[in-house]
């Protein structure tokens, strides 16, 4: 397809979804409190919310792209905001822990299936040699929405209700239903493969190995972003509302970073891109350490880490989808799912320094440990394809 205005409307569309996914997934975070308060039920309880969400995403992201591959991908982007609409509004009017806990789970289940369809749809739409830019324009809806959604949706549920939060995602979710049923051209059904042949083109060596890559090498972004609210308030000395504004320069840094990636792997291999960005995450998360203590600098490094952590998603999106010719839905879906799993995992890893009382700076030497494994990872894929490569060439002729 060549790139026009109908296109770029239906990538406007894709951001849209990505803009109302990215509020749901990270302004319960900001409003936790407040829902404890109403439910009458702990901090911690209230937790098991961003739990059930994330095992939504895990589980959703395989099973859902799956069963999408047999539909044409412009009517299942569509029944996908269909059923993220109908129970993130659902939430809303949760009167119960076990009602919130289940329509949390539920709205979690399309987030990954979105994003991964979405990727290889943005491809599609995309002039040669301009997937990676179409992919970040998806992929800036998430970002954007960490920078104004998350901080006017935190706002509204903290001095009204939470509920209104997770209105505004219904409402976002409705403009995103029309935007694609508006804007989405008919996208032709790719060939039908049996499940058994996609699966088996899922178990390859080098596609397990990039989902590794991005459990564990993204996942020390979140070993850093998950303490920063003690780490800016009890090293850096700053205020309690300043972390509101870190939050913001944080985002900002996110929405660069998804751009910088993107010409990265345009001009780059995507995992060479890879390599380069989880190098740069490395040595910010250790300056970050280093300069902890330094409220001014601390806020310049919270940049920094956005800007680089978040200019491998478009990469590996795009090595993923590389790597799962023939499964091209639903590789680039389970990257959602090692996403979320990388998430869980950063936060799990971070903390343990944390709980044996070395301080909260020590979370982001966890995050550069991480990032360097996903780097390791990433030199042992691109190793063991040039062999492959020498192998092939190697090979006598047979005619």
């Amino acid at each position: 397809m060549i790139l026009g205005k109908t296109n770029k409307k239906a990538l406007i569309a894709l951001a849209i979804g990505g803009f109302g996914i990215g509020l749901t997934e990270f302004v319960i975070m900001g409003i936790l409190p407040d829902i404890a308060s109403a439910l009458r039920i702990t901090i911690p309880q209230a937790g098991h919310f961003i739990a059930a969400y994330a095992l939504g995403v895990v589980v959703g992201a395989p099973l859902i792209a799956s069963i999408g591959s047999r539909f044409q991908a412009h009517k299942i982007l569509l029944y996908l905001m269909v059923w993220f609409t109908v129970f993130n509004t659902l939430s809303a009017f949760a009167e119960s822990y076990s009602v919130l806990l289940v329509s949390r789970f539920l709205s979690g289940l399309p987030h990954g299936a979105f994003f991964g369809i979405g990727a290889v749809v943005a491809g599609k739409l995309s002039k040669p040699g301009k997937t990676a830019s179409a992919i970040a324009t998806m992929f800036a809806g998430l970002t954007i929405a960490n920078v104004i959604g998350v901080p006017i949706g935190t706002y509204l549920g903290h001095e009204f209700h939470w509920s209104i939060s997770f209105i505004m995602v219904g409402a976002i979710g409705i403009l995103t239903m029309l935007s694609i049923y508006l804007w989405m051209p008919t996208i032709e059904k790719e060939p039908e493969t049996s499940f058994k042949r996609e699966v088996r083109v899922l178990w390859q060596p080098e596609f397990i190995g990039l989902i590794l890559l991005t459990m564990i090498g993204t996942g020390g972004f979140f070993a850093w972003y998950s303490y920063i609210a003690p780490l800016l308030t009890e090293v850096s000395g700053l205020s309690e509302s300043m972390v509101s504004y870190a939050m913001i320069i944080a985002g900002l840094g996110m929405v660069v970073g998804n751009f910088v990636g993107a010409k990265m792997a345009e001009r780059y291999y995507p995992l060479k891109a890879v390599v380069i960005s989880l190098t740069l995450m490395v040595c910010v998360l250790i300056i970050n350490t280093m300069v902890a203590s330094n409220s001014i600098a601390i806020l310049v490094l919270t940049f920094a880490v956005g800007v680089v952590s978040f200019s491998v998603a478009t990469p590996i999106q795009m090595a993923v989808i590389k790597s799962a010719k023939g499964s091209a839905m639903l590789g680039s879906s389970m990257t959602q799912s090692a996403f979320n799993m990388g998430n869980a995992l950063g936060a799990y890893l971070g903390g343990l320094p944390i709980a044996l009382g070395y301080g909260f700076a020590t979370a982001g030497l966890v995050g550069s440990l991480m990032a360097s494994s996903g780097i390791i990872i990433a030199l042992g894929i691109l190793f063991f394809r040039r062999r492959s490569r020498v192998r092939t060439r190697l090979m006598p002729y047979h005619p």
